[in-house]
Order: structure tokens, then C-alpha cells, then sequence
């Protein structure tokens, strides 16, 4: 078969899944999570969001990024056709949910608790009596809540740290970075402390279970290219030493 008609028979195929060149357009939600996803004036920038534009570039699609609370960001992907969220962390309970491109990104997870009540911890075991702080549709609200522990969700994380200033919870499920930005930038430092890191995870661009699989190989097999041509790791190095905002 000679490449003129490998063109055609894989133009075909991508009608056959309702993939033209004028449908390939896809909707992307995130959250505000510096460094992956974050504002510079009036444009979504971060390392995950630069993974993400810099794929659908290569694989010939149009996207818009919304950047919304995450539970809106994330229902979006599960409810509309044609819109993935990221960065999303894969985890069993959701992976037949949705159509996954990745990884885009990695993230340690750790429990916070207050400077005051000096809390030691050798795992997550040592905390079954103690109340978790989490947010709404975050994966570590269901890491917890799947394993029995006792969980207070906020509807945002910038929450939990107040809260664990009044001692309203016993500690905060964040990230290792979002956690570090948060408590920097309301000068939280030496008052909310790093109890211990307990999980590591891979994040995603999770997409809509009904999205055609050639839009999503065609997303993994750019990402590939990113990885083998050294993108992905240019785009990580721009972002090493991206330093928390003043307060």
C-alpha cells in the first residue's frame, strides 16, 4: 500500500470516529495550581499547561483552557464530550472514568499540622483519630475517605490552613508544592509545618470517556515525541526554579 493511500484509509478511520480536521477541537479545564497551571497577566501558563498546549500543537488540534475551581474542572471532563481536565491525578477509582493522556506531570503529597501542637507522625496510620482537612473533588479527599480515615472537606484548599490555624482540624492532605506556595504566601511559615510525606503520584490530562481514542493517541503519541526530543524536559527546566510569589 503505497502512502497515498495509507493517508486515505487513516482519514477514513478518523471520520469513522467523528475525527475531522474542523471537529478536532477539544475544551481543557484546570485549576490554579502553580507551578503546573497558573495566571501571567491575562494567559493559563505553568508546566503542565506548557505540556498540554505544546501536545495539541503537534497532534493538529484546537484547544481552549479554562481555568476553574477544581470540582467544576474536573465534573466538566466527566459530564461534557470533548473536554478533559488536568492536571489529574490517576487513581483505580477513577480510571474507567476516562480516557487518559499522560503523565504531564508528578506530585508528592504530605500532611500538614500546626507548629503549636507539634504533631509526630511515622504514617498515616498514626493519624486514624485525627481529622484530615481536604478539598471537594480532590484526589486526596478520596485517597483518605476510601481508606476509612475521618476527612472535613473544604470547598477550597486555601481553607484547611486556616482551619488548622483554629484548630478546627488536626491536619491538612496537600501537596508538597501547593502547600509550600500557600503557606509562603500568607505567611504561615513556622506555623504550619510539614508533618510527613506519605504518597507519590503521576498527574494527567484526563478526557471525557466518549472522546474518540485516535484524539488520544494522537495526544500520547506527541507527548512521546516531546519526551524522546527533549520538550518535556526543556519546559520542567523553565519551571525548576520557579520562586514563590512575595507576599
Amino acid at each position: 500500500m503505497n502512502q497515498k493511500s495509507l493517508a486515505m484509509l487513516f482519514a477514513a478511520w478518523l471520520i469513522g470516529y467523528g475525527v475531522t480536521a474542523q471537529s478536532a477541537a477539544l475544551r481543557l479545564t484546570t485549576e490554579n495550581s502553580p507551578p503546573f497551571n497558573m495566571m501571567e497577566g491575562d494567559k493559563i501558563v505553568g508546566r503542565a499547561t506548557d505540556l498540554v498546549r505544546e501536545m495539541a500543537e503537534r497532534a493538529k488540534l484546537t484547544i481552549s483552557i479554562d481555568m476553574l475551581p477544581w470540582a467544576r474542572a474536573y465534573n466538566m471532563a466527566l459530564k461534557d464530550a470533548d473536554t478533559c481536565v488536568f492536571a489529574t491525578t490517576r487513581t483505580p477509582e477513577r480510571e474507567p472514568l476516562f480516557k487518559w493522556v499522560g503523565p504531564v506531570g508528578a506530585s508528592e503529597w504530605v500532611l500538614y499540622g500546626s507548629a503549636e501542637r507539634n504533631i509526630k507522625l511515622n504514617s498515616i496510620e498514626d493519624a486514624r483519630s485525627m481529622t484530615i482537612g481536604t478539598y471537594v473533588g480532590d484526589a486526596r479527599d478520596e485517597y483518605f475517605r476510601s481508606r476509612g480515615f475521618r476527612v472535613q472537606s473544604a470547598s477550597d484548599d486555601l481553607s484547611n490552613p486556616r482551619k488548622l490555624l483554629l484548630n478546627r482540624i488536626d491536619l491538612w492532605a496537600a501537596s508538597v508544592v501547593r502547600g509550600a506556595l500557600l503557606v509562603a504566601q500568607h505567611d504561615w511559615t513556622g506555623k504550619v509545618v510539614p508533618v510527613l510525606a506519605f504518597h507519590k503520584v503521576d498527574l494527567y490530562l484526563a478526557c471525557h470517556a466518549d472522546l474518540p481514542t485516535p484524539l488520544v493517541d494522537r495526544l500520547n503519541a506527541a507527548l512521546l515525541g516531546m519526551v524522546r526530543d527533549g520538550t518535556t524536559r526543556a519546559i520542567e527546566k523553565k519551571y525548576a526554579r520557579w520562586p514563590l510569589p512575595p507576599h
